[in-house]
């Protein structure tokens, strides 16, 4: 997916537009508030960095959460402008609107090198609707529009594809990293290609579960939606496990589509399961592992996979050359059903002789959570981003960006 780069444009004086991720988690204690999770920010620094070192005026625009149209305290970017401005040292101009007056005020007294963020886009009730109006008012603050913020290019927005109409639009760096790892790479990836797919609803997954048929060498199905393939294939019965009888024609197609194409699509062979389950409580009650092949009993439902499965399962990771995970194996959030989901992130980052790259979401979290993201090939910060690139949708936020 070639696409034009901040590379490839002379940026020397350029007011540049830039749509970053900053939806980061901030902590609100004691009249303070604080970042909690400087991932995002900081994955956009590469693209940061090389604008102020080719002597561009950098204006970053990006949302945070769900004001729904309306200014509100709780959402303000204020204090992401002041964590930004440790992280690079250098002062950034924060604007308290996201268009008008003030911004324009601050740009216009921007020099080559300098940086400011415009306050949260989804303050502007024309965000979300892809408001023309909006767009051109943000065209109106550069000369150039840089999309960097991957984990909204799924959404047509103002600031994600609609400036785009008014402005010439290149990829950022990281940008064009998660287009190289999640499309480039795998049109023609190095075999033995393993996906592993997890996750609640077999109908959420379907579409990438059905793109990837036609590429993969091996499919792993984990998660809450390995039970409906786990009753069709193993013919046990499923106690309270997530399950309706709809997504069977939907996993039946799946598994036949595997048979005809030579894919070899895998499935566990034991879980973890257990009699009680809350998951806003965060607790289980009593627990214990099938055995392989059994089925679960009436009351109990499975919320992670079992030994069995992982042994099986790491046999086929260790066997890959390309390797790419979007879906936990199970409950992971809940301490004593993340077992299954840790013990495959490591099995992951143990082939060190793959390019494995981790799809965004969930499996984010997972692999950080069990100590080994520095282990693994590219972590994606697109949740459902990823998952519709994977699928092999168009996403507007990258449509929007020049062809080279």
């Amino acid at each position: 997916m070639p696409k034009k780069t901040i590379r490839d444009l002379d940026l020397t004086g350029k007011n540049v537009l830039v749509r970053v991720d900053f939806n980061v988690p901030l902590d609100h204690k004691d009249g303070a508030v604080t970042v909690t999770d400087d991932t995002r920010i900081r994955e956009s620094l590469p693209t940061i960095n090389y604008l102020r070192e080719k002597g561009a005026r950098v204006i970053l625009m990006s949302h945070l959460g769900r004001p729904n149209g309306q200014p509100s305290a709780e959402f303000s970017l204020r204090p992401v402008a002041d964590y930004l401005h440790t992280l690079i040292n250098h002062p950034v101009a924060f604007s308290h609107d996201v268009v008008g007056d003030v911004p324009a005020a601050i740009v216009a007294h921007l020099k080559n090198g300098d940086v400011a963020l415009l306050e949260n886009v989804r303050f502007e009730a024309g965000e979300e609707k892809n408001d023309p109006a909006l767009s051109r008012q943000l065209a109106s603050l550069g000369d150039i529009f840089v999309n960097d913020a991957f984990g909204s290019a799924h959404r047509a927005h103002s600031s994600t594809a609609g400036i785009a109409d008014f402005l010439p639009a290149v990829s950022g760096l990281l940008m064009e990293k998660e287009l190289a790892y999640l499309h480039d790479e795998l049109e023609n990836p190095e075999r033995p290609f393993v996906v592993i797919l997890g996750g609640a609803k077999v109908n959420d997954k379907i579409a990438v579960i059905n793109r990837l048929l036609e590429k993969a060498d091996t499919i792993i199905i984990g998660g809450g939606m390995a039970y409906t393939f786990r009753k069709l294939v193993q013919g046990i019965t499923l106690g309270k496990s997530l399950y309706k009888p709809e997504w069977e024609p939907i996993a039946q197609a799946a598994l036949d589509k595997a048979k005809e194409r030579g894919v070899k699509l895998l499935i566990p062979v034991d879980a973890l399961i257990t009699d009680a389950f809350n998951f806003d409580d965060k607790t289980v009650g009593n627990t214990r592992y099938t055995q392989p092949g059994e089925s679960i009993p009436d009351g109990w439902e499975g919320v992670d996979i079992g030994p069995e499965s992982v042994k099986l399962f790491a046999e086929e990771i260790a066997k890959a050359k390309t390797v790419i995970w979007n879906g936990p194996m199970g409950v992971f959030e809940i301490k004593a059903c993340a077992k299954g989901t840790f013990d495959i992130a490591h099995a992951i980052a143990a082939n060190q002789g793959a390019k494995t790259i981790i799809g965004g979401g969930d499996s984010v979290k997972a692999v950080k959570k069990a100590g080994v993201g520095d282990k693994v090939t590219f972590i994606s910060t697109g949740g459902g981003a990823s998952l519709e690139l994977l699928e092999g949708k168009t996403l507007p936020g990258v449509a929007a960006i020049a062809n080279l």
